[in-house]
């Protein structure tokens, strides 16, 4: 039994891979992951812009596409559904035989709209339609637009992982739009049972903040903090989990066949050099929680990770932290909306990042045709 299987066989937890590639689908890679405990699959766009911009997997779709006059905008969301719809084939026996617990694919929709629900909830219904497998998940950004989102698309019977979630504040704003969206749809007559819902509570760049913050304060107090937001958060993230999904609210609907919206954590690998570098995934094991791994955080884990339930243990010690970080001057609800906002400016650098780039194949594709299209010119008789 490898450590991924033995995190979901005895603690309860689904480790997803944090990451999709071509590359993975091509080699079998994926696969061979799923064989070794790897439940699901999640990727935003960046790992798609690194996917792309990485290598030459894509231009033989890309021209096909730019022949027949696809713009590059669809372009791109083509290259993607490829991706994603065979991985989804690769993770759906997971999904079978788990009662659709696990076996999930995660793919985002446009940064852009990120400030734009009507756009997010018209573009997670295209998704929907697009790829039509019920082990897809649409990822919806954890801003208040998304929030509405969120709501509405639980409201109609759809799966979300939300993401970009960084503060306890919004944590329970996605809580109570997940429970208000499983109450419409069940009032219209739906089957709460094949709604599935992940919450993805970011972990490390949470840390990266505040111990920024912190140093910028300079006091013994604040430096003593440094290193221990991100765990405390999330491990009070796990107790208000717990305390909404144990209410007569939440019995009422499980009562109905609904399924909880698990935590999941995000952004496992760790940024501090001096740190574990299995630690953020050592210090959240739990029942009824995701863990999401790049595939070097994988290969740690697997060679001296340890197993053991961590994640609800130690909350008063948590919440003492939380207090500290509070009387030394951090605002976590503050370091929330600063992380939420650099998160969406980055996956929207990384849309943008690679349309130009597409772009650019698109222009180099038009004069490689136009050079082999060109008459050429005789010479002139001398």
């Amino acid at each position: 039994m490898t450590k991924l299987e033995h995190l979901y066989a005895y603690f309860g937890q689904s480790p997803w891979l944090d990451n999709l590639t071509r590359a993975y689908l091509r080699d079998g890679t994926l696969t061979r992951l799923v064989g070794n405990g790897i439940r699901g699959v999640t990727a935003n766009p960046t790992i798609f812009a690194r996917s792309i911009l990485g290598s030459d997997d894509y231009d033989e779709q890309f021209s096909a596409l730019m022949s027949v006059g696809t713009s590059v905008d669809k372009a791109y969301w083509e290259l993607l559904m490829s991706d994603v719809g065979q991985a989804l084939t690769v993770l759906r026996p997971v999904f079978d035989a788990g009662d659709c617990v696990d076996g999930f694919v995660s793919v985002e929709v446009s940064p852009e709209l990120a400030h734009d629900a009507a756009g997010t909830i018209d573009a997670a219904r295209w998704l929907r339609r697009r790829l039509a497998q019920p082990n897809l998940l649409v990822k919806i950004p954890a801003t208040a637009e998304g929030v509405t989102a969120v709501e509405t698309l639980t409201g109609e019977g759809s799966s979300v992982n939300v993401t970009l979630l960084f503060s306890l504040s919004r944590y329970a704003e996605i809580i109570e739009a997940y429970l208000s969206g499983l109450e419409k749809f069940t009032a219209n007559g739906g089957d709460p049972s094949t709604v599935s819902s992940v919450a993805s509570f970011f972990v490390s760049r949470v840390d990266t903040e505040v111990d920024h913050r912190l140093e910028a304060l300079g006091t013994d107090e604040a430096l003593a903090l440094r290193g221990q937001a991100a765990v405390a958060q999330a491990k009070l993230a796990y107790r208000s989990f717990t305390e909404q999904f144990s209410s007569r609210r939440w019995h009422h609907l499980a009562d109905l066949g609904a399924d909880i919206q698990r935590p999941l954590w995000a952004s496992t690998s760790t940024k501090n050099p001096g740190d574990r570098d299995t630690r953020y995934v050592e210090e959240l094991i739990g029942p009824d929680t995701v863990t999401t791994l790049p595939e070097a955080t994988i290969a740690a884990f697997e060679d001296h990770g340890r197993t053991a339930r961590t994640v609800d243990h130690g909350l008063s010690q948590a919440a003492e932290i939380m207090e500290r970080l509070a009387v030394v001057g951090i605002d976590m609800t503050a370091v929330g909306r600063t992380l939420e906002e650099n998160g969406i400016a980055s996956f929207e650098k990384a849309y943008q990042d690679v349309l130009a780039k597409l772009t650019e194949m698109k222009a180099a594709q038009r004069r490689t045709a136009q050079r082999r299209t060109a008459p050429r010119r005789r010479r002139a008789d001398r």
